[in-house]
């Protein structure tokens, strides 16, 4: 086992401790991997490469025989249990040999049937035992990066600004938001990315209005912002970032939006360090927008914790909050959507330090509108 996974075993057993469990279920993909170093992926959320099964002293690997080899291999100095005809087919002599008085679970990512399953594996081996449905163990953790991790990001992040500069270069009027989509895939894809971190947006025109547009076949037209939402995923961690490109000349309005919302994604920037509350960064942009007279425009959260996901914790929006700590890794994306009108939205990701914040991407490509 790496030193780095037996570390956060030993972390995560603490907060097992903390909860007096006697074991914990993992089902989560990313965290299985951060525990253990499987990499294998989940198709469906009913589809699973696997499970971890972590004790006070034992860790156990349970999957299928299509990933016996990768298991054996990638997760060192865990205990992998094959099962050929699903879960339920390996978890109740297993739970038999092991004493449970409380197993965890991840309430936030079994479904219903999944639960049942674990439910009844468990009573028929241990009558007494209790399920307890339990949400963000892991991903507490996975929330302050370690210098592995934020070295795989950075290169995630060079991947994502070299296709995105390759796209900006190919963007014209008359191209389609679904070329410039399958450009920015192919060439994250040639260039050695795993994969895309989510499907690209290309959004031009009215359909920049759309925060999360799913690209057509629309045209670029004259005067159309189009928005340029991508990511890769490169050694298992993701990067995420936007950028708006304009076809020609602007109007006022949306040179006054423009500016607006990256004057809001600067103040939200100097706002970021360490010990700070993450509501209190989104306010710092939400705050700029609103009084410019865009908040209604503004729907979404200022950002979002990027790794093994590209969508984790902690979140930067105006509930729930998390106190920053160093190396966090979030992005910055404030945004205005005009209903009819378009969009503009932009995309850094930075890394959380005591005295501020590590800007990561180094792709500017930002339009300086002067007054």
């Amino acid at each position: 086992m790496r030193d780095v996974h037996s570390k956060r075993l030993e972390r995560f057993r603490k907060l097992m401790e903390a909860q007096e469990l006697d074991a914990f279920l993992v089902s989560v993909p990313e965290n299985r991997c951060y525990l253990s170093g499987f990499e294998a992926e989940d198709l469906l959320l009913t589809e699973s490469s696997g499970r971890l099964l972590i004790t006070p002293t034992e860790q156990y690997l349970l999957t299928d025989p299509r990933y016996a080899q990768e298991a054996t291999k990638e997760a060192s100095g865990f205990k992998v249990e094959i099962y050929s005809m699903g879960l339920k087919q390996l978890l109740p002599d297993l739970f038999s040999r092991l004493t449970i008085k409380r197993l965890g679970v991840e309430e936030h990512f079994l479904t219903l049937s999944g639960f049942r399953e674990v439910q009844e594996a468990l009573a028929g081996a241990r009558p007494s035992a209790e399920v307890i449905a339990l949400e963000d163990m892991v991903e507490g953790l996975r929330m302050v990066k370690d210098e592995e991790e934020i070295e795989k990001i950075r290169k995630s992040i060079r991947l994502t600004e070299s296709a995105l500069h390759t796209v900006w270069n190919a963007l014209a009027i008359g191209r389609t938001e679904i070329e410039m989509a399958w450009l920015i895939e192919k060439t994250i894809r040639e260039s050695g990315g795993q994969a895309v971190s989510f499907p690209p947006i290309v959004a031009a025109g009215p359909n920049g209005a759309l925060p999360h547009a799913v690209p057509t076949s629309r045209k670029i037209a004259a005067g159309d912002t189009v928005i340029l939402d991508l990511g890769s995923k490169l050694d298992g961690y993701c990067s995420d970032m936007t950028r708006t490109w304009i076809a020609g000349v602007p109007d006022a309005k949306m040179k006054e939006i423009y500016k607006t919302v990256r004057e809001a994604q600067l103040a939200a920037q100097d706002k970021i360090c360490a010990g700070i509350d993450s509501v209190a960064v989104d306010s710092a942009a939400r705050d700029l927008i609103t009084q410019a007279g865009y908040g209604d425009f503004f729907g979404h959260g200022l950002g979002h914790g990027v790794g093994l996901a590209v969508h984790e914790k902690p979140g930067l929006r105006k509930a729930n909050p998390t106190l920053l700590e160093e190396n966090m890794i979030v992005t910055v994306e404030p945004g205005i959507y005009l209903p009819g009108i378009g969009g503009v939205r932009l995309e850094n990701m930075v890394r959380v330090t005591k005295a501020g914040c590590e800007l990561l991407t180094r792709e500017e490509l930002f339009y300086d509108f002067q007054p």
